[in-house]
């Protein structure tokens, strides 16, 4: 299994503190580090110091790091063109010396939208799904490439620059029950679930697996993983202080959604995850600056379950 902290840096979190977050990820160990890409806070709290870019910020801890996977979870389809993106994420990769993952989304954040005036439509599946092919079109294409779509068209691109990996991979995630099942099928080389309880991984998990079939695609060939909320804690009084501290009830944070407890029962969680076909899991942390709840999951949970 592979095992990546997740973050949420439009939460608060300046440039060096993710700076300092992915790089004590990378020497306890961690396979990845991956974030949001929003640009507004989520619920209350001080939104100081604002948001971060998320190809922004991965840029800088594409020299800053050595050895961590580096990616979103997930960009939103809104946020960019296309033909952007893909540049963004090409250089990207060659400044990590090809550590980059793309993950991507229809985005959902409507509130975000209007607040920095991004074009939010009611229909983005067809932009999703575009964005997949015309990406991976301009990275893969030797010569000129031409795209036309109904959202997109491009004309004589001459598709550069190129990605230092031969093929980024691609993370396509979410609960709908059937488009993006089939769209994570046909273009993703990961699918993602998140903050759902066990029952609806597996079912979620099956899902992908039978659209796979549908679409003449070995099952096996699709990596699946999950992201939960992560809170861990040596105790009960420290456990309750960090669920407190992410606007968690301290009294409710055990749930089938959430990765929570000592270090053995996050363990047993893992494992059940495992048992479900989870290949990757992603430990989503809120408080960037709490290096120590990073620390200990990194010493006391991760030599445990990296052999699973």
């Amino acid at each position: 299994m592979e095992f990546c902290v997740f973050t949420e840096p439009q939460q608060g979190f300046s440039y060096a503190e993710q700076r300092a977050h992915a790089q004590a990820a990378e020497r306890l160990g961690f396979d990845g580090w991956f974030r949001s890409d929003h640009y507004m806070r989520m619920g209350e709290g001080d939104p100081l110091p604002g948001p971060t870019d998320s190809w922004t910020t991965l840029a800088g801890l594409a020299v800053e790091t050595s050895r961590l996977r580096l990616g979103t979870l997930v960009s939103s389809a809104t946020h960019r063109h296309p033909s952007v993106l893909a540049i963004q994420v090409a250089q990207v990769d060659a400044m990590s010396g090809g550590r980059v993952e793309l993950g991507l989304g229809t985005g959902w954040f409507e509130a975000e939208h209007r607040a920095y005036g991004i074009p939010f439509p009611a229909q983005r599946f067809g932009m999703l799904e575009e964005q997949l092919e015309l990406i991976t079109g301009l990275w893969d294409a030797e010569g000129p490439y031409a795209f036309a779509g109904k959202h997109y068209t491009l004309i004589d691109s001459p598709a550069l620059p190129k990605p230092a990996q031969r093929r980024v991979p691609i993370i396509v995630g979410g609960g709908g029950p059937r488009r993006t099942p089939a769209i994570a099928a046909r273009s993703a080389t990961e699918f993602n679930i998140g903050f759902q309880p066990e029952p609806v991984i597996a079912q979620k998990f099956a899902g992908v697996r039978a659209a796979c079939e549908a679409e003449g695609r070995d099952p096996g060939t699709l990596k699946l993983s999950v992201a939960l909320p992560t809170i861990v804690g040596t105790d009960e009084a420290s456990l309750s202080r960090r669920a407190a501290a992410v606007g968690r009830d301290p009294q409710a944070v055990r749930n089938d959604g959430v990765i929570a407890g000592r270090p053995d029962e996050v363990i047993e969680k893992v494992t059940r995850l495992r048992d479900l076909g989870a290949q990757r899991v992603y430990f989503q942390l809120i408080d960037l600056r709490d290096l120590d709840h990073l620390e200990l999951l990194g010493t006391e949970v991760l030599p445990q379950v990296r052999d699973l």
